[in-house]
């Protein structure tokens, strides 16, 4: 199968780039400046034609979430214009879109994991500007299937999981935040996750392969926990270790409101789509220790 993803560089994209041959899976990167999100639904037509894809997957965003709350009209121009854009694209050429999400359409007040039926309810402009995309999405192209996920990582790109091993490297303590909840979730995984559903979709005009669906890593935790168990793992891969100090998200602030609760659940992508990733505790120690390998910090431990 050949697969169009939007972007170039971004976590997912240089996953799906990584993981393609286990799937026996063409993928072709379309980004700038043939690919512009915030441009004419012409161009953005025309870049995809020219990947002749059998599947297109919508990987590309708007992600600056503080950012977004000064930027609004820009984040609405790539995650809902520039998302119909790309699914009008993929109507076109007849093939199946997957069109990636966010945990911020919630506003995170629900105390138990979210289902995809679950009122939406952003707090922040990025979360709206995404919700927005959702619903552009599905309206101009009925063979998609959305999927949210959460709380990514990943070898390559910026992310928590190198934050904290860089902020380790020269300071023994971390202030984190520990009162609010999700599903760590390695890109590595989201990928082989968007081979199968593009798959599931390429196969079956089933009608319930479409539509919205959840997924994040198996397990929870707080941003503070998550930072434990980066650690734990590259202390013991002989990297950078810190102890993690336990804050509030007030004594964080930021200009977006973060989800309390960002939990998701993922039981409708396993049922219908065969889907379940890895535990995060699993995928966490496996990209850390990949991270210190590949970039052999100096070797720090405090016993």
């Amino acid at each position: 199968m050949r697969i169009a993803v939007t972007g170039r560089i971004g976590q997912v994209v240089r996953s799906l780039l990584e993981r393609a041959p286990a799937f026996a899976c063409e993928v072709v990167p379309v980004g700038r400046p043939e690919l512009d999100l915030a441009g004419d639904e012409g161009s953005i037509r025309q870049a995809l034609a020219d990947a002749s894809p059998d599947a297109i997957i919508s990987a590309a965003a708007y992600t600056a979430v503080d950012r977004a709350e000064s930027e609004r009209e820009l984040a609405f121009a790539v995650n809902e214009g520039g998302a119909r854009a790309v699914a009008l694209a993929a109507k076109d050429l007849g093939v199946p879109l997957i069109h990636l999400s966010t945990d911020y359409v919630f506003d995170g007040r629900k105390n138990a994991a979210y289902v995809e039926a679950d009122p939406t309810n952003p707090a922040s402009v990025y979360g709206a500007s995404k919700l927005a995309g959702e619903n552009a999405v599905l309206a101009a192209h009925d063979n998609t299937a959305i999927v949210r996920t959460a709380w990514v990582y990943s070898p390559f790109g910026q992310n928590f999981a190198r934050t904290m091993l860089r902020l380790a490297a020269d300071r023994e303590e971390v202030a984190v935040v520990a009162d609010q909840l999700g599903n760590p979730t390695s890109a590595l995984d989201i990928a082989d996750g968007l081979f199968r559903i593009a798959a599931n979709l390429a196969r079956s005009s089933n009608a319930e392969l479409r539509g919205i669906f959840h997924m994040t890593a198996q397990g929870e935790a707080s941003w503070a926990d998550f930072a434990e168990v980066i650690f734990r793992a590259s202390q013991a891969a002989m990297g950078p270790y810190a102890r993690v100090r336990r804050i509030t998200t007030g004594d964080y602030p930021t200009p977006a409101a973060r989800p309390p609760n960002s939990r998701l659940d993922c039981g409708k992508l396993e049922r219908l789509h065969g889907v379940r990733l890895a535990d995060w505790r699993t995928s966490a120690a496996q990209v850390v220790t990949r991270l210190v390998t590949e970039s052999n910090p100096t070797k720090v431990s405090h016993e």
